[in-house]
């Protein structure tokens, strides 16, 4: 159980201090027993909104079930009763919470917020019309509080302190339940439901508890409140009633324990003093709402944590990743596999998925030997991470099969996978960052032991998950900052605890998905050196695009291009292999590419990039980065995967922003600017996978790619223009955008780029997916396009790039390591191969 034990004692003192203080301002017995009630409600309604990140808009729902069940049953089954009609009402509560809850949870998001708020609706209109059973707009009257083991309950004396024990057992048992391994997955949930899955929770279940907590404990709010009044109406299942319990919560301040029931206070304070003056205190109470919402989300919990922040002595610590420590420790014993097989582990056969029209992958096979490690390398668009998604379950596979020591795992949920041993992280960091480093630990070894579904057993007083959790924390090297933030890490230290979440899964097989991208050199060295450690006695499938460091620590690798195994076999295989070395860096030859091209680069300087970095987060992705574009110049923009060159044509276009640098357009500086007016100023762009509007016509995206762009800025392209260049364009002018071919689709998102005024065109993999006749056609429209405009462009088709570009800018880990005429790299397969191999 938790030590601090403050909420409790704080909750103690305010019920037994807070029917007196009432009295000192005015208000009758009869507020403090509503204060206690809303707080009970407010209380159970935090269970899902700032625990969980479930937002309902109907648990008004639940308060006036709870009432009516309650009255009901003492009217017409247990007349003069009040210990039985309070256990029918929880009973008929609960079990409505889980068979609706089940319904209403298989939504996420706004649709669950809809759905609640539908609930709670439909509802109040069955109560306010079913004037037989509930009285209508008239209400329930009738209702008595009789006496109770010896106790006059028609006293509101004697009532408030009956009140005020039930309040104080339903914050201990929430304070419990908030500690247990169900509470802490329910704060993972909200924190990051993905990565909950993938280390084993199965999430919808442990929603529904607490959906089913929070609906019964503001059902006994309900219950308390209708004894309270001696009255049942329709009014407490209202939309309006769920928007006062939304707003009491938010304005106590969701993310802390009892903020809630402080919430409900002011409310009932607010409410109690200014109707004196105003019918319309709602309104005022709105705004106050709103206010809370705009400047201190936290409520007044914490408002009042910042005024007391200055008289708070505050702990000198140093950066988080400052308590690293290395360690040479072998893996910790509870993670070695029981027994080891001679063959393979972990087999994906002829493996196969399509979205839509794109054969993301196709007929892979991919076998991964134990204690081995196992790199899975390729271009851009290869289908890489799709494979490692269907191998770990985010995707069904459409064919094909995946098996694991013998058994088949494919088309089964994350956390079923992740329970029959595949453990893996993320290309993007996904961890949950409002956690400590060893709350993250704990969560993703928690995930394993057989008390994870305990809601009343103190997540911490797990001992055995507590020496797990150190022991991993100490092969990592991050014993000693167990307390920080996940979030506030550096990039490295996020890269390494997101390995470390798929590892505290004790997988049998783990899979790690670029965990060395964005890392520096040294940073690099330290994870790559743990990975092989790692695959010493866990098999290890490794996608990442740092192929140097893959030829150095791999044990086998399999190569894929276009959704297909190139190449499968040892790292000499793939190192000497012409296959994949013309992957990365070409072949020096290309029917499209054949004939030279005449070059219309004038002297002058149109777009000048100076020093410019970019991040991701904590991710240095751009280094110190220089270049200069002329007039009617094509620029390739080449570099291994993850050099940053889609990063770099963002960054121009303004959609990531640079941390410091300089780029100027004809003059003008263009850093800061949103990508609206860079856009307006005369550059074009062409994102990987066209992103064109779906649903919209090719004439709707065309003027929408015109609209407000036509400033001068450059040459106008009205559609004759774009009909010279792309004739196909012409018919099919009214097709919804999505109905076209994948060349089609290409053609209309660079006529869009083109749409307005234009001096600049970033095309990022243009000729990505496309049949070859459909690359020669826009091959040819770029070459004639450079006696009109300049352009950058970034594509893994190299021989194409640097038969149509006139000048090279390589890069490199972010760093521009190469700049030149094209026709050098073009000509020249050795310098290639210097420049873009290894």
């Amino acid at each position: 159980m938790h030590s601090d034990i403050r909420p409790l004692v704080v909750a103690a003192l305010s019920l037994l201090v807070l029917p007196f203080a009432l009295d000192l301002v005015g208000l009758p017995l009869r507020s403090s027993i509503d204060v206690v009630v809303m707080a009970i409600a407010c209380l159970g309604l935090n269970v899902l909104v700032g625990h969980t990140g479930l937002v309902s808009f109907g648990h008004g729902a639940w308060f006036g079930l709870g009432a009516y069940a309650a009255a009901l049953s003492q009217l017409h089954w247990f007349p003069d009763g009040i210990v039985l009609p309070t256990i029918f009402a929880l009973v008929l509560t609960a079990i409505a919470a889980t068979l609706l809850g089940a319904l209403i949870l298989r939504r996420r998001g706004v649709y669950f917020s809809l759905l609640t708020l539908a609930l709670t609706a439909m509802l109040f209109a069955i109560a306010y019309r079913w004037t037989a059973l509930t009285g209508g707009e008239s209400g329930l009257g009738g209702i008595k509080r009789p006496q109770l083991l010896g106790l006059d309950l028609g006293s509101d004396w004697t009532y408030y302190w009956v009140v005020a024990l039930i309040g104080f057992v339903v914050c201990f048992k929430l304070w419990r339940f908030h500690a247990s391994p169900v509470g802490s997955v329910l704060v993972a949930i909200r924190e990051n439901e993905q990565r909950a899955r993938f280390i084993g929770y199965p999430t919808n279940r442990y929603k529904l508890m607490g959906f089913v907590v929070s609906a019964t404990v503001v059902g006994t709010a309900g219950v308390l409140s209708v004894f309270n009044h001696r009255f049942a109406s329709a009014d407490a299942i209202s939309v309006a009633f769920s928007g006062e319990l939304i707003a009491m919560v938010v304005i106590g301040g969701m993310r802390s324990f009892l903020g809630p029931a402080l919430g409900a206070l002011f409310y009932i304070l607010f409410r109690e003093f200014l109707s004196i003056w105003t019918p319309h205190w709602l309104f005022w109470f709105g705004l106050l709402f709103v206010a809370f919402i705009v400047f201190s989300p936290t409520g007044l919990v914490g408002v009042a944590g910042r005024l007391l922040a200055p008289f708070r002595k505050k702990p000198a610590g140093e950066a988080a990743m400052a308590g690293r420590t290395l360690s040479d420790e072998p893996l910790p014993p509870f993670l070695l596999p029981e027994k080891h097989v001679a063959g393979s582990i972990l087999e994906a056969a002829g493996i196969s998925k399509s979205f839509g029209g794109l054969k993301a992958v196709q007929d892979v096979t991919i076998r991964v030997r134990d204690r081995s490690l196992h790199a899975l390398i390729g271009p851009n668009g290869a289908g890489k991470t799709t494979a490692f998604n269907l191998i770990s379950g985010l995707y069904k596979p459409d064919s094909g099969d995946v098996m694991l020591a013998g058994r088949s795992i494919a088309g089964l949920s994350p956390e079923r996978i992740t329970e029959a041993g595949i453990g893996r992280s993320f290309q993007i960091t996904n961890l949950f960052p409002g956690l400590s480093v060893g709350e993250n630990l704990r969560l993703a070894v928690q995930g394993r032991h057989p008390r994870r579904f305990d809601p009343w057993t103190s997540a911490h007083g797990l001992t055995d998950v507590a020496a797990e959790t150190a022991a991993l924390a100490r092969y990592l090297g991050v014993a000693g900052m167990e307390t920080a933030e996940a979030g506030t890490l550096s990039y490295g230290g996020q890269r390494l605890l997101d390995m470390g979440l798929a590892l505290a899964t004790k997988p049998r097989v783990l899979l790690l998905d670029e965990p060395l991208a964005g890392l520096s050199a040294a940073e690099r060295q330290r994870i790559g050196d743990i990975i092989k450690r790692i695959s010493a006695d866990l098999p290890v499938l490794l996608v990442e695009h740092d192929i140097d460091r893959v030829f150095q620590i791999a044990d086998a690798v399999t190569v894929m291009n276009e959704g297909r195994v190139l190449v499968d076999g040892t790292v000499e295989d793939a190192r000497s292999s012409p296959k994949v070395q013309e992957v990365y860096i070409g072949s020096g030859a290309s029917a499209v590419a054949a004939r030279p091209r005449e070059s219309a680069a004038e002297p002058e300087t149109l777009l000048a990039v100076s020093g410019v970095n970019t991040f991701y987060g904590k991710s240095h992705i751009l280094s110190d980065v220089s270049f200069d574009l002329h007039r009617h110049e094509i620029m390739a923009l080449l570099g291994r995967n993850g050099a940053g060159k889609s990063t770099l044509l963002k960054t121009l276009m303004g959609i990531a922003p640079p941390a410091s640098g300089s780029i100027r357009l004809a003059g003008q500086d263009l850093a800061g600017l949103s990508s609206a007016r860079i856009g307006r100023l005369g550059i074009g762009y062409v994102p990987q996978g066209r992103g064109l509007f779906a649903g919209m016509t090719v004439k709707q995206n065309l003027e929408l790619g015109r609209l407000r762009r036509i400033t001068g800025h450059g040459v106008h392209w009205d559609l004759e223009r774009i009909f010279d260049y792309f004739p196909r364009i012409r018919e099919r002018l009214d097709t919804p955008a999505d109905f076209l071919s994948g060349g089609e689709q290409q053609m209309v998102a660079v006529a869009r780029a083109l749409s307005g005024d234009v001096r600049v065109l970033l095309l990022d993999e243009p000729f990505e997916g496309l049949a070859p006749a459909v690359v020669e056609q826009l091959f040819e429209s770029f070459d004639r396009l450079r006696r009109e405009i300049s352009i950058v462009i970034v594509d893994h088709h190299l021989d194409l790039a640097l038969a149509l570009s006139d000048r090279t800018v390589a890069l490199e880990r972010g760093r521009v390591i190469h700049v030149g005429p094209s026709k050098a790299l073009r000509d020249d397969l050795a310098l290639r191969r210097k420049v873009l191999w290894l």
